[in-house]
């Protein structure tokens, strides 16, 4: 028989143990019983708006997973913010995402700048990011336990982009037209590398500043130089307009450029139709591949999102998160930041729409892959190779 002080008792235990699971499951920051909270910023107005379809493409991939049941009784709850491509915006978002909302992980992320004002006060506060949107050694030097870059490195993408136009295609006088920042000074550095091995030299190196919007005296430098062929590490809006620029003075030498506008189909439109022959580096599937998840993908979003276009750009966003998403999985039910880092340790050429990603405990560099196409006419791409390792 129990006695009424061992009935209070008894109950009394059983509180205890309700509130004992409850504050367990709220220790793990961003992750409950039924939820993980995931945020991104991404630049959905501004210069650099066209790469704001990243983050968008991140939300489809997250409501694919929740309709598919989520992970381990876990489903994705996800925020994306505009920084405009504003560091100090972008550093405001990152203090919100830990502070106010206290996500579980950042995925993605497009920027160098912006991201920069963000690295260090995410690592102290043991905040996964996984997949920074682009492709520099900030995110792997110094190394960083809590930080995943997929993104290949520029250095070395330009390396063998201008190794490709030298040695396959021939080209001899090949000039530069870079952004002034971390994203262009990393990629020159992979062109400059490349011809000092080759004993070359850049025929013309011209840069402009983000703010820069009269590119009529970069064109001609590249036109003076003789250049036969141009390498171009700049955002869309700069794209665009040191296109129109050379249309205006006849010089239309053979353009190649990074991945980071590798959506034709846009570029075709913003540059109205002078993408035309751009020769591009690709890490993720085009978009009409027959790829099984590529497959599956475009039927989510006609379901999911029909508002949205289907470009490299936004489906990018899925190719950031499935990695991230991966090592969720492999993580189990007791997700902590530590148990996320060291189920993404485990994988090695693992593969989603896009490159393939190797991590490990001392390795935080995860996609060293490419392949190249080449612009038609239509807007689509032709592909010239296959996936080409691109570290040196």
């Amino acid at each position: 028989m129990w006695n009424k002080t061992s009935l209070f008792l008894w109950l009394f235990m059983l509180v205890i143990l309700s509130m004992a699971s409850v504050i367990s499951a709220q220790q793990v920051r961003g992750v409950t019983d039924t939820e993980i909270l995931v945020g991104q910023w991404g630049p959905q107005t501004g210069p650099a708006a066209p790469w704001g379809a990243v983050a968008r493409g991140t939300d489809l991939f997250f409501k694919i997973i929740n309709e598919e049941g989520g992970i381990h009784g876990r489903k994705f709850k996800y925020f994306l913010r505009d920084d405009s491509y504003q560091p100090a915006k972008t550093k405001a978002i990152a203090k919100e995402f830990v502070e106010q909302i206290g996500t579980f992980a950042i995925v993605g992320g497009v920027g160098v700048a912006t991201g920069m004002t963000a690295r260090d006060y995410l690592m102290e506060n043991k905040m996964p990011w996984y997949g920074p949107v682009t492709g520099v050694y900030n995110w792997i030097q110094p190394f960083q336990k809590y930080l995943f870059a997929l993104y290949p490195l520029f250095d070395d993408e330009a390396y063998n982009l201008t190794g490709y136009l030298y040695e396959k295609l021939g080209y001899k006088k090949i000039a530069l037209f870079y952004q002034n920042d971390d994203y262009g000074k990393q990629g020159t550095m992979g062109v400059e590398r490349y011809l000092k091995d080759k004993e070359i030299n850049l025929v013309a190196k011209v840069s402009a500043e983000v703010t820069d919007r009269d590119l009529s005296t970069h064109a001609l430098k590249l036109k003076e130089a003789g250049s036969q062929a141009v390498i171009m590490l700049t955002m869309p809006t700069h794209a665009a307009l040191i296109l129109g620029e050379t249309a205006k003075i006849a010089f239309k030498p053979q353009w190649a450029t990074s991945n980071t506008l590798s959506d034709s189909a846009l570029m075709m439109q913003i540059t109205r139709g002078l993408w035309v022959g751009m020769i591009n580096s690709f890490f993720s599937e085009l978009p009409d591949s027959n790829h099984p998840l590529m497959v599956k993908y475009r039927e989510w979003h006609k379901k999911l999102a029909p508002q949205e276009r289907w470009g490299i750009f936004y489906y990018a966003g899925i190719g950031f998160a499935e990695p991230f998403v991966e090592g969720v999985r492999r993580a189990g039910r007791n997700l902590t930041p530590d148990s996320w880092v060291k189920a993404m340790e485990t994988l090695k050429d693992w593969q989603g729409i896009g490159v393939p990603v190797t991590y490990g405990p001392m390795e935080r560099q995860g996609g060293k892959h490419v392949f190249y196409g080449k612009v038609r006419p239509d807007g689509s791409c032709e592909r010239l190779t296959d996936w080409i390792k691109i570290t040196k």
